[in-house]
């Protein structure tokens, strides 16, 4: 009877041990399971949940039409909420290439409201909620439409909302092969005129602008070179104010391959601080884990969503983040 249970409780000693490396597994990154991109993670003070909002990814040459979201307790393990805005049914004005969201919870006449911005046909819109989770309403039409006056070269994509804590005034950042920026007003829907302002980041900039503020710094991110490329990785600069002029650092990459691990095309990221709290996390898309290497063109649209801790130097340079496959540890209430 021993020598016939011991293989047993061998077998599900190792099957134990497998389970629990396939759920470590789960939970590390990517942080959410099948295509994805473009993350862009909010913290709801009305729900005291984290929601992330990315680009819906798989698609051939980057044809999604709709955007999901997802909410997290602790950053670890993460709950599909759904679909909250499809082109074509719930926007009227276009119905082809949803990319590169961004959200902003934001108290109005005492009530949470949820602004969310996004890419549509090479246009950026608006949709309203009062819930993270939607049903969000469409603007109706486009927010921004066309490049700004003078640009003639790069597209009207990857828009990003920042509010300056220091005022209250929220900013909405865009563009690819240039970036503009313009103070909202304050129902958030359109922009203040006279307000748009093109920054001058340096040659390394394509897209995908990040904005937040620490400790009386405000930092710029970009994605350097293309999605489809290996090497397209996250740089910076810092303002004094939401609106520039910038100033580049040095050495300003913050996050880029790390092809040891087999870690490639890590960039269009967001930032999130802990409410109350110095500390900080980096949320981006890299190249699918570990075939997309080998995709070609393809892996520029078969990316996943990660997050990894990101630290600061005492002059509140950003140290270089490298990328994991762990993730980071659950965060506790």
């Amino acid at each position: 009877m021993f020598k016939i249970l011991t293989p047993l409780l061998s077998l599900g000693t190792l099957l134990v041990v497998q389970l629990a490396s396939a759920q470590s597994a789960k939970t590390g990154n990517p942080v959410l399971p099948g295509h994805y991109a473009d993350p862009d993670i909010m913290y709801s003070h009305q729900t005291k949940k984290y929601y992330l909002y990315p680009t819906s990814d798989g698609f051939k040459g980057w044809s999604g039409t709709y955007f999901k979201t997802f909410s997290s307790k602790n950053l670890r393990n993460w709950k599909d909420e759904g679909i909250i805005l499809e082109l074509g049914k719930d926007v009227q004005w276009a119905n082809r290439n949803a990319w590169a969201p961004c959200i902003e919870e934001k108290k109005i006449n005492g009530k949470y409201r949820y602004f969310f911005y996004f890419t549509a046909a090479q246009k950026i819109g608006v949709a309203v909620a009062d819930a993270p989770t939607g049903p969000f309403v469409d603007l109706g039409k486009p927010l921004i439409d066309s490049r700004p006056e003078g640009v003639n070269r790069g597209q009207t994509i990857d828009p990003d909302v920042f509010t300056d804590p220091q005022s209250g005034k929220s900013y909405l950042y865009w563009g690819n092969g240039f970036m503009a920026a313009a103070q909202l007003t304050d129902d958030m829907t359109s922009l203040v005129p006279g307000t748009l302002t093109m920054l001058k980041p340096d040659r390394t900039f394509r897209e995908g602008t990040y904005v937040f503020y620490r400790k009386g710094t405000y930092y710029f991110m970009w994605s350097e070179d293309d999605t489809r490329s290996p090497n397209y990785r996250v740089r910076y600069a810092t303002a004094t104010s939401p609106l520039g002029p910038l100033t580049i650092p040095q050495n300003n990459i913050v996050i880029q391959k790390d092809t040891t691990a087999g870690i490639y095309g890590t960039g269009h990221n967001s930032v999130l601080q802990i409410p109350g709290k110095d500390e900080w996390y980096i949320v981006y898309h890299r190249f699918e884990y570990p075939n997309g290497i080998n995709m070609g063109k393809d892996a520029g649209y078969n990316r996943e969503v990660c997050i990894d801790k990101m630290e600061f130097n005492a002059d509140g340079s950003i140290k270089p983040v490298t990328p994991t496959h762990t993730s980071i540890k659950a965060l506790k209430k």
